[in-house]
């Protein structure tokens, strides 16, 4: 018999039912320290007391009015994401899949308003993860998500990620638009080289297309920056984000060139949830933390000490960790055993971490750890690759 939660994951036979900072505690009694975030979600940890206060504060005012109005919590969030970011304006929907889809859906509506409706494929890396929809699934190009959903969105060509080359010859008189993660993360924590994207930012100029970053995962100080492309010195003409712009609370947005909006006008894409008042306490809460003097160079020195002393246990583990990998508090322990044993030996020894393609556990923490969390973490990894060595 099916239970009556749909069976689409394939769950820990575990609960919560508090959290407090890095720190999750379960129905049993047993607590975890969180490295996981909700995949990378719970960026200001469990239960921050501002974020707390401000939903509190929120939810006795208004919950939903619709896109039919004005919602001045939109306006506040997206001039702040504006003068913060490339962008000039934004789009709020619920979740990153959804971000994406904006981003695909403006790429197309571009050219389309530029005269050149033909123009409407966008070029994807191999081993990318944009979301669950038909269309995410198939800008991903992964088999193991797209099986049983044929047939795949048309419009999508694939590259290996990294390989400018190989993308430049992909590109025809039908492209749109590229899209790539500045850090691959469902991929397996690979980071693209600063140069690389640099240069997508130059062949999108040269040949007259967008160029789209999925900073779902990889944006909202994750990487040491607001966002990663940062790092490189470029910016995109689109953006997707989501996760941690919530701090927990279901948001996304996509963030755009006033050019490359130049399409999306009245009754071109819409939301029911989207941007509604609940969604954006949370997200200016978010964005007014992270702002503040200091926050992100914080992230920075503590994610620099947490790489570190990963990189020095699992060097005197070489049989079981073969790398570690990532940027700021995005890490990647490439396992030589199977990445889902590993994991079940860390939640069994009260760390939670998420699991990757190419054999990778995950190590997202809250980017409010301090050095007592890395610590714990750090010997909880060291005890758990002992056991797995004996």
């Amino acid at each position: 018999m099916i239970p009556v939660v749909m069976p689409t994951y394939a769950r820990a036979d575990l609960a919560f039912e508090r959290g407090e900072g890095a720190w999750l505690f379960a129905t049993d009694g047993r607590r975890f320290l969180d490295f996981g975030s909700g995949v990378a979600v719970t960026a200001l940890g469990h239960c921050h007391p501002r974020l707390v206060e401000a939903l509190r504060e929120q939810a006795g005012k208004l919950w939903h009015c619709s896109n039919l109005y004005r919602v001045p919590g939109q306006e506040k969030v997206a001039a702040t994401l504006v003068e913060h970011t490339f962008a000039d304006t934004v789009f709020f929907c619920n979740s990153g899949a959804e971000a994406l889809e904006c981003c695909i859906k403006m790429a197309r509506k571009y050219h389309h308003a530029g005269g050149n409706p033909e123009r409407y494929r966008v070029i994807c890396a191999d081993g990318a993860f944009h979301g669950r929809t038909l269309a995410t699934v198939a800008a991903g190009g992964q088999k193991k998500h797209m099986e049983g959903f044929a047939p795949a969105v048309e419009g999508f060509d694939h590259v290996p990620y990294g390989n400018l080359n190989a993308l430049r010859d992909a590109i025809t008189p039908e492209t749109a638009a590229i899209l790539v993660e500045p850090v691959q993360g469902e991929g397996g924590i690979v980071p693209g080289d600063p140069d690389y994207l640099r240069r997508l930012r130059a062949t999108a100029d040269e040949f007259g297309i967008l160029l789209m970053f999925d900073e779902v995962q990889t944006g909202m100080g994750r990487t040491g920056t607001l966002f990663a492309h940062q790092q490189a010195g470029i910016a995109p003409d689109i953006m997707g984000v989501a996760k941690g712009l919530g701090g927990g609370f279901p948001v996304g947005a996509c963030l755009a060139t006033e050019n490359a909006a130049r399409g999306m006008t009245a009754g071109t894409h819409g939301s029911t949830f989207g941007g509604n008042p609940l969604a954006m306490a949370a997200a200016g809460t978010v964005l007014d933390v992270m702002l503040e003097p200091g926050f992100l160079e914080r992230v920075e020195n503590v994610a620099r000490l947490l790489r570190d002393r990963v990189e020095a246990v699992a060097a005197r583990f070489p049989h079981v960790i073969e790398q570690v990998r990532g940027k700021g508090l995005m890490l990647g322990l490439k396992c030589r055993i199977p990445n889902t044993e590993l994991s079940a030996r860390l939640l069994a020894n009260g760390l939670l971490t998420v699991g990757a393609g190419d054999n990778v556990v995950r190590l997202l923490p809250p980017l409010i750890i301090g050095e007592s969390e890395v610590d714990e973490a750090v010997a909880i990894l060291s005890r758990t690759f002992s056991e797995v060595a004996r």
